[in-house]
């Protein structure tokens, strides 16, 4: 198995994250992204971090996947939760450790900075994403998660 580096994003990822994101939502919820909508939410991310931060997976010097984080104030724990965003793994290499080295980076980073705990959201009909996360030991919620957009 060929060794797997994360590193931060940068400016010159943009055109790998935006393909990522819509393959991502086209896989994972049939969902159609405008590119161009995309690249402009990534481009933003990437300029103002405490908007989110992409985190990419390399393999032989290829970025094979990649992981957003935001983070959300508890006070209930006065703290914040890392929320996992945008996870895209290349289907080339899944199931070759791409994702735990992902989820364990941003982890490790979230305990480090005091972070009370990882969320994430996974559509309820993608079974295989929530293996992989259960493998991981996050666990689900009793709690449901509902959007209202447009607003």
């Amino acid at each position: 198995m060929d060794t797997i580096s994360i590193r931060p994003a940068r400016p010159d990822d943009t055109d790998t994250i935006v393909r990522f994101n819509v393959e991502m939502a086209r896989d994972s919820e049939s969902l159609e992204l405008a590119p161009e909508m995309v690249r402009r939410g990534v481009e933003a991310s990437l300029r103002f971090p405490e908007r989110g931060k992409y985190f990419l997976a390399e393999k032989i010097g290829s970025v094979v996947g990649q992981i957003r984080v935001t983070h959300e104030w508890s006070d209930w724990n006065n703290s914040y939760y890392w929320w996992i965003q945008n996870v895209y793994v290349e289907p080339e290499s899944r199931r070759n450790g791409v994702y735990t080295a992902l989820h364990g980076h941003v982890r490790d980073l979230a305990r480090s900075a005091g972070a009370c705990g990882l969320l994430l959201y996974v559509d309820r009909e993608n079974t295989s994403a929530q293996e992989v996360y259960n493998r991981l030991g996050m666990g689900s919620s009793h709690y449901l998660i509902f959007e209202q957009e447009g607003i």
